[in-house]
């Protein structure tokens, strides 16, 4: 089990850090240099190919093997950062972007490959939850790793030295994958998958809409698929927008940085071992109740400190303690959710496993994406108040859906139950 968790934990550690180099750095840079809250927003586009990675997740599942792909990737992404030490942002943005699109793309594939091998790894609900764990707390790990860690990089050594710093990351990944015994029996399962496709499953290649089918048929996929695309929408908008509202009126970029870049997500990273460790102990369903609860909560004490605008001691520790429950509360639902959508998929057939999981980790995505980047339009359009009333009742809504289904839906039907060891 220590194997899968450390293989699971160093493959999402890497998948983070285009993450962080992205949302932690470009944000406050740009607010810094006078851009707007929308155009801010649409710096997301950077994202858009993980909303389309479910088109080759079909691709992941029935071509080579999971290493192979794995390899393939993390190589690629090393290949990328040797290119992005070569280009200087200030001579060559548009350069700099088109990496860091790269590394999505690259990224995004290579999450496939791994959410595939997890399912494929991961069998008990105590594995479900740690292996859950190990996939949110690393991939955290990685965007702080990135997001905070390598500043001082930046000061010290520079841009270009710091992307040669993540090639050499990426490339000793890329060796360590190629080595992993923890998929050598996923070697074996490729090899007899190629012979049953042989056998008839190729006619689903040619007719996609099949695999569609499957995937909408497995049990519960319906109300997974509603529940991860309305989920986060409350709480990111807050988490995207709070910190620019501190930027204005009550922090320094340096200041935000710190609290927000650094210690914030230590406490969503506290939050998401820590549910992996009540998975172990307690039903999802209860567990989704009470926390969904206590983040609507949370949202209302954050609201309210939008009506202080003097800066003060006691406001700028308010905001800290805000944003530092809010990361915990997210953290721990973030585990909660992922174990759930890992559950589901594991009901599907093996064929379509990777597909599944893909599908629905691209709605998660695409629905935290599409209203981070509307979030900033709706406070330039109707301020901070009205935009964070928007967002508390979409929280609350997503909290009555979860509250519901532990007693009458999904959540009430499967409650996770425990397999065999």
């Amino acid at each position: 089990m220590n194997d899968k968790l450390v293989f699971l934990g160093l493959l999402y550690f890497i998948q983070g850090i285009p993450y962080g180099l992205q949302s932690s750095l470009l944000p406050v840079y740009l607010r810094g240099a006078g851009h707007s809250l929308t155009r801010i927003g649409f710096t997301k586009i950077l994202y858009f190919p993980w909303v389309l990675k479910v088109l080759w997740a079909p691709l992941v599942d029935r071509l080579s093997t999971k290493r192979h792909w794995l390899v393939g990737t993390v190589s690629g992404l090393a290949l990328t950062c040797l290119i992005s030490a070569a280009l200087a942002p200030e001579a060559h943005i548009w350069g700099v972007a088109g990496t860091l699109l790269a590394m999505n793309t690259l990224a995004s594939v290579q999450d496939i490959a791994v959410d595939g091998a997890a399912v494929g790894l991961l069998k008990s609900r105590r594995e479900l939850g740690l292996g859950n764990t190990a996939q949110v707390v690393g991939y955290k790990a990685g965007s702080v790793f990135a997001g905070g860690g390598l500043l001082p990089v930046i000061d010290v050594a520079g841009w270009s030295w710091m992307f040669t710093l993540l090639t050499f990351v990426y490339a000793g990944v890329a060796l360590f994958v190629w080595g992993a015994p923890v998929l050598d029996d996923e070697t074996v399962r490729g090899q007899q998958a190629d012979g049953s496709r042989k056998g008839g499953q190729g006619a689903d290649a040619v007719r996609p809409w099949r695999v569609w089918r499957k995937l909408l048929a497995v049990p519960g996929t319906p109300w997974t698929v509603l529940y991860v695309l309305t989920y986060k929408l409350g709480e990111q908008g807050a988490v995207t927008m709070f910190p620019l509202f501190l930027l204005d009126h009550h922090m320094t970029a340096r200041e935000l940085g710190f609290w927000n870049g650094v210690i914030a997500m230590g406490f969503s990273i506290c939050g998401s071992s820590l549910g992996g460790l009540l998975l172990a102990q307690f039903s999802i369903g209860a567990l989704m109740r009470r926390v969904f609860v206590l983040r609507t909560i949370s949202m209302v004490f954050q609201s309210s400190l939008l009506t202080v605008l003097e800066p003060s001691p006691l406001m700028k520790g308010m905001a800290v303690l805000s944003m530092s429950v809010q990361h915990f509360l997210g953290g721990l639902i973030t585990t909660l959710t992922f174990t759930t959508m890992m559950h589901c998929t594991q009901r599907a057939e093996e064929s379509i496993q990777a597909t599944h999981y893909s599908f629905l980790a691209t709605l998660e995505v695409l629905g935290k994406l599409t209203f981070s980047a509307l979030a900033g339009g709706l406070v330039d359009w109707f301020g901070f108040q009205v935009a964070f009333l928007i967002f508390l009742t979409l929280s609350a809504g997503t909290a009555l859906h979860v509250w519901t289904a532990t007693f009458t839906g999904v959540l009430r039907e499967h409650q996770l139950k425990e397999q065999p060891e």
